[in-house]
Parts: structure tokens; C-alpha cells; sequence
């Protein structure tokens, strides 16, 4: 009956994202996001048992039937969703995005919309049922992930995305047959699982001919007025964004920016202007999203610090992936980075929580967060114990932050202040000074 109930209100909200208006409840949780700073990415599903990443079935042109046996092999018999939470805690997330369904189409929920789903595996149990309840009894906030593409379903319109033309598919497709069932799998996931903070979706890009372009149109009607319009019916306060590496469109509540900071283009899915939406970057640990075996490389607490800072200088969140493996464990080189980055919030959380971008843009030397007309001078590298910055504002006094020993600075013209952090060894993550503009 909710299903049913939420489609038909579509009919009367559709269009209505184009002259969307947030309600005070959507306010309110923009306000929240954009004080967060810190959250954890969740990739993991069926994909997670081949060990080669979130996009093997693409990669390797995997048919469908020879993919379905994943049903029969996933049983993850150590996922412990109440674990996964307090990992996030005690890195100082303060959010967790779960991948539900990636473009593989695989369901990590009890959808009834679809067989292909987590509860038809030897495991049997809804992940998305666990792990909202360990979030809402742990106190941390729930988005979902939710791809737009299906390299799975034959509904999908594969004949014109760029991806998933190896997995065997040959029947016509229905786009409006998949459109409805997008629409369905959305109302499960926003009426049966309490309060859902956001929607975070991806794939969009699968209908571009270049996604380099931002300005060319999709070859198909993706029903993105409908679609958020009955998100934000479902659920008000919902936020919504979109890895489409474009501008913002009309309904969407925050803005992503996948593998670079806000206004970066270093991997070609950046190039999009930055909005006065809410920000957010996303990250990984090592070098893949999904559980990947052979995948090495993995940055330190120090870098992964650092990269939170800059985020934060930016005035964005970092959404931090972990890609946990088949059995429902998050391996070690996660948990010891995270239990690191943890141990260096509990001291210096205050200079990131709750800040916004600073007067100047992060840069090698560090980055700059700002509280009203306190900032927070995170310095990475100060050659002969000197940083010259370009204040923007009367600076009254400067201290390190955490031994509040007096910081020697000069003001130079142009409004150029020259900090001497000679009195205190350096940090070698990130030395804090604390520094007190007048009002204005």
C-alpha cells in the first residue's frame, strides 16, 4: 500500500523539484551536513566476493547468468552491523553512506521489487535492516547510495550507456518499466527503514556521450524532477546529491565531488563549479572503492588527515570509503587508519566540526577553518618555522592550540602577517595555531 500510495503522489509532485523550494525540516538537515565534516563510505555487496572491485561485472564483461551465482556464494557470517557503526565513531564520523544497490543491480535490502537481492543469499539477512538500527541506536546518521544504471536488469536502457554492454543482455529495453521500478525500490528504502538523512546517487553519467561535457544532455529522461520530487515527499528533511560531475540540478540539497576537493579536476570527473550548496568530497583509503585483494597502496593517518583538513578548509565534508571484504569484516588496514585519524579528533575535533572555509584557500602549506572570528591555522609544512599568510581581518592574537603558548607574528603590508611557530616543535601531521580576528 505505501508503494502504491508514494507512486501516485508522484503524479501530482512531478516538475515540482524545478522550482523546488527546501522545506525548514531540509534547512535544518543542510545546516547539519554542512557542520559534519567527517563521514564513512560503505562500499560492499555480491561485488565484494570476486575481490576485484565494486565494477568487476562491467570490467570483465561478466554475463548475467554467470554473475547470478554470486547468490549462491555471498555469506558474509561476520557482519556485525553495530561494529561497523562504532568503527565510524570512534574515527569521529559523523555520518555512514551504505551502498544499496550499485550498477551491478544487486539489493543489499529485502526489496520486493526484485529477486536479485541480499535476503536470497545463504546469509538471508537484510543489511540495510541491520545497520540502520545499529545507526539509530548509536546516534549516527544514515544515507543510502542508490545507482541510477543496471548492468544487470534488461529493463535498463543499456543499449545507449556507456557501460555494462558485455554482460549478455539482447532484449529490447523498457525504459518506463525501469523508471517505475526505480521509483518503487526508493519508496522501500525511504518508508521502511526510519529516517533516512540523504540519498546519494550515482550513474547518471551512463547516458552522456562524454562526461568530460557538462553541458550536453542525457540521452534519456532519467524523471529526476519525479524522482526527488518524491523523495522530499517521503521524507522532508532528506537531503539529495548526485555524482553527476555537473552544476547542481534544481532539487538536489549538497554537492559531490568524487575523488578530488571541492573545484579539482585531477582524475577528469571534476571540472564542475562549486555551488553554495553543501559540500562534500569522496575518498578512499587505498586505491579502490570495493573490496580489492590485491590492492596495496594505502595512504597513511597522516595523509588521510590532512586530507580531512583541506576538505575541511574547503568547507566541505570528506566521505572516507572503507570496502569492507565478503564476510562482513572491515580488514585491519582500515581499522587501524580510522583508529588513528580517531585518536587525532578527540584532541583537535574542534578546529574541524562545525567550521567553515577560512580566509584563504588550503594550500601545500596546510589549510584554514574558521568559527566566527576564530580560525584555525592548520599547517603542514612551515619551511624555517615561518608561514606567511594574507589575513583578511585585524588580527588580534595568535597561540598554538594545544599548548595555548603565545604565537610571535608580524604584520606586513598588504595585509600579509608573518607567523613564527619557532617557539614550539612542529606537528608532524598538522601544527594548530589559533588565531583571533576583531570583529567586523
Amino acid at each position: 500500500m505505501l508503494v502504491l500510495l508514494a507512486l501516485g503522489l508522484v503524479g501530482i509532485y512531478a516538475g515540482a523539484q524545478t522550482g523546488y523550494t527546501p522545506s525548514q525540516d531540509n534547512l535544518l538537515a543542510r545546516k547539519w551536513f554542512d557542520s559534519a565534516r567527517f563521514g564513512m563510505f560503505i562500499h560492499w555487496g555480491a561485488f565484494s566476493v570476486l575481490g576485484a572491485g565494486e565494477w568487476v561485472m562491467n570490467d570483465r564483461n561478466i554475463r548475467v547468468n554467470e554473475y547470478r551465482r554470486l547468490l549462491d556464494i555471498f555469506n558474509p557470517q561476520a557482519f556485525d552491523a553495530d561494529q561497523w557503526v562504532a568503527t565510524a565513531k570512534a574515527a569521529g564520523m559523523q555520518y555512514i553512506t551504505l551502498i544499496t544497490r550499485h550498477h551491478d543491480g544487486f539489493s543489499n535490502w529485502d526489496t520486493r521489487q526484485s529477486d536479485w537481492k541480499i535476503t536470497n543469499t545463504p546469509w538471508g539477512k537484510d543489511a540495510l535492516r541491520l545497520l540502520a538500527d545499529a545507526c539509530h541506536r548509536q546516534g549516527i546518521r544514515l544515507f543510502v547510495y542508490y545507482s541510477l544504471l543496471d548492468w544487470y536488469r534488461s529493463d535498463y536502457q543499456y543499449e545507449t550507456g556507456r557501460t555494462g554492454h558485455g554482460t549478455g543482455r539482447t532484449g529490447k529495453s523498457d525504459w518506463n518499466s525501469y523508471i517505475r521500478f526505480m521509483k518503487a525500490q526508493l519508496t522501500e528504502l525511504l518508508t521502511n527503514y526510519g529516517d533516512i538523512a540523504g540519498v546519494w546517487f550515482d550513474g547518471f553519467w551512463d547516458q552522456l556521450n562524454n562526461d568530460m561535457d557538462k553541458e550536453q544532455p542525457s540521452k534519456v529522461d532519467w524523471h529526476i524532477d519525479e524522482i526527488y520530487a518524491l523523495i522530499h515527499q517521503l521524507q522532508p528533511h532528506c537531503l539529495i546529491g548526485n555524482n553527476h560531475h555537473r552544476n547542481p540540478l534544481p532539487g538536489e540539497d549538497f554537492q559531490m565531488f568524487e575523488k578530488d576537493l571541492p573545484g579539482g579536476n585531477s582524475t577528469g570527473f571534476g571540472g564542475a563549479a562549486v555551488s553554495r550548496l553543501p559540500l562534500e568530497t569522496c575518498e578512499t583509503i587505498n586505491n579502490s572503492w570495493g573490496f580489492n585483494i590485491t590492492d596495496r597502496v594505502y595512504k597513511s593517518v597522516k595523509d588521510l588527515v590532512q586530507l580531512l583538513v583541506r576538505s575541511a578548509g574547503y568547507g566541505a565534508n570528506l566521505l572516507l570509503n572503507i570496502g569492507p571484504m565478503p564476510n562482513g569484516v572491515i580488514q585491519p588496514e582500515f581499522r587501524d587508519r580510522l583508529a588513528g585519524m580517531g585518536e587525532w579528533i578527540k584532541t583537535n575535533g574542534v578546529t574541524i566540526y562545525g567550521t567553515a572555509a577560512g580566509f584563504t584557500r588550503p594550500g601545500e602549506w596546510g589549510a584554514v577553518t574558521q568559527k566566527g572570528n576564530t580560525c584555525y591555522l592548520h599547517v603542514f609544512q612551515a619551511p624555517d618555522h615561518k608561514l606567511f599568510l594574507k589575513v583578511r581581518g585585524k588580527l588580534l592574537s595568535a597561540k598554538f592550540f594545544g599548548s595555548k603558548k603565545p604565537v610571535r607574528w608580524t604584520a606586513l603590508p598588504d595585509q600579509y602577517v608573518m607567523f613564527d611557530l619557532g617557539g614550539e616543535d612542529l606537528d608532524p601531521i598538522d601544527t594548530i595555531v589559533e588565531i583571533e580576528l576583531a570583529q567586523k
